[in-house]
């Protein structure tokens, strides 16, 4: 069974810095793509970032592209997302998310949250202006 424990979060001004950790445990890390959705108050649930467990193709949400990246130490089963130049709007609580894919492509929408069955307890991340 998958588990998936983020860290990392907390309060912030704006133009400033947060990194985000995933351990991941219950699998095999390398088979899993891995991504983090962001759900602010009175919000649905958005996509930010996944990385893919074959070939390691990322692809990043418009509105985080250029400030956040995303990172996995393989060795450490943890993926991390270094957030820079952080915006009030960041505000939300941020997930961790894997899906297991398949070797010779999964077929399925790696942006949509409907598409991962496991997933982290959350991680505040508070902005201010």
């Amino acid at each position: 069974q998958v588990q998936l424990v983020e860290s990392g979060g907390g309060l912030v001004q704006a133009g400033g810095s947060l990194r985000l950790s995933c351990v991941f445990s219950g699998s095999t890390f390398g088979d899993y793509a891995m991504a983090w959705f962001r759900q602010a108050p009175g919000k649905e649930r958005e996509f930010v970032v996944v990385n893919r467990a074959f070939g390691g193709d990322t692809y990043y949400a418009n509105s985080v592209k250029g400030r956040f990246t995303v990172s996995r130490e393989k060795a450490k089963y943890t993926v991390n997302l270094q957030m820079n130049n952080l915006k009030p709007e960041d505000t939300a609580v941020y997930y961790c998310a894997a899906r297991r894919e398949q070797l010779f492509g999964s077929g399925y929408d790696a942006t949509s949250r409907i598409s991962y069955n496991n997933w982290g307890q959350g991680a505040q991340v508070t902005v201010s202006s």
